[in-house]
């Protein structure tokens, strides 16, 4: 038997370490190294991979979707505490898109499996409103889509108050399938949230804090149920929407632009990148910006 070439075909595009803005890289290895044992006592963080990488295509609408355990995560050998859900709800005359993302706040012992378990029951439990909220979306009825948020979010985290100690932010964005509908709707509970690529620049889609708490980046759940935020939004195609836990949001939002001005040139153009593509450009990395990262972008093809 021959043995087998190692060699890269000719023309093969290897990409090597993610690409990092500023100066220098950050400290961290830019790769996994441990990560959690069975031994450990702890059976979903010895199963929870390092990388989740989804996507689907819904009529005209195209989703990629990744969260990626953080570099600090990476080094301590410890697991991913942040969580995704790419899905659809509702009946075919009222279907959504559903995008969900959560942070387990590292404080709480079993954050990771709050953030797990809660973007699944917040899409069970929104799945049975799914046709009162295409009818608010409709009417253009924020105070009802608030009203319909509170009600599942609370029936959504009803099962983290059993057991365990859990804390964990939420986001869930809803986007009607029919074209014809341009309203969309996101829900907000903690950091993290919604962004708009709209002319190269990235604009704030998220809820804006009405005054009742001083400082929202405290607020997770279970606790904080009572404090669902909901912000209505009329998006165009060629608009790129962008869902995240605060590990990309935060650094989106730095002084510097380059970050910010990275992921406008990798998402914001003509063709939508694959799926390996995309984890490539989500891993961009910032100095002092360590935390686990979950995004999932929302493009939409013209008629």
């Amino acid at each position: 038997m021959s043995p087998v070439s190692l060699s890269k075909p000719e023309g093969t595009l290897v990409r090597g370490v993610p690409a990092h803005v500023g100066q220098r890289p950050p400290s961290y290895p830019p790769h996994p190294l441990r990560c959690p044992s069975v031994r450990g006592g702890d059976e979903f963080a010895a199963f929870t991979p390092a990388v989740l990488l989804d996507g689907a295509e819904v009529g005209r609408l195209t989703v990629r979707a990744t969260s990626v355990r953080g570099d600090s995560h990476n080094w301590e050998g410890s697991c991913r505490q942040d969580a995704m859900t790419v899905t659809r709800v509702g009946p075919p005359e009222a279907e959504l898109l559903l995008l969900a993302v959560a942070d387990g706040v590292g404080a709480a012992k079993h954050s990771h499996i709050g953030s797990y378990r809660v973007t699944r029951q917040a899409a069970l439990h929104l799945d049975r409103e799914a046709e009162n909220i295409h009818a608010a979306l409709i009417a253009q009825d924020e105070g009802e889509l608030r009203a319909i948020a509170n009600k599942a979010i609370a029936g959504a985290v009803n099962e983290l108050r059993i057991g365990q100690e859990h804390a964990t932010t939420l986001h869930v964005l809803l986007v009607p399938t029919d074209a014809h509908i341009r309203e969309r709707v996101v829900f907000s509970v903690g950091d993290g949230g919604l962004f708009v690529l709209r002319e190269g620049r990235w604009e704030q889609g998220c809820p804006v804090e009405d005054g009742s708490l001083l400082d929202t980046r405290t607020e997770a759940l279970p606790h904080a149920y009572r404090s669902v935020k909901a912000k209505l939004l009329h998006t165009t195609p060629g608009e790129v929407l962008l869902l995240g836990t605060d590990g990309i949001t935060s650094p989106l939002t730095q002084r510097n632009p380059e970050f910010a001005q990275h992921l406008a040139h990798a998402w914001g153009g003509p063709e939508v990148p694959s799926l390996s593509d995309f984890l490539w450009q989500a891993q961009t990395r910032a100095k002092s910006y360590d935390d686990d990262r979950t995004v999932i972008c929302v493009w939409e093809r013209p008629e």
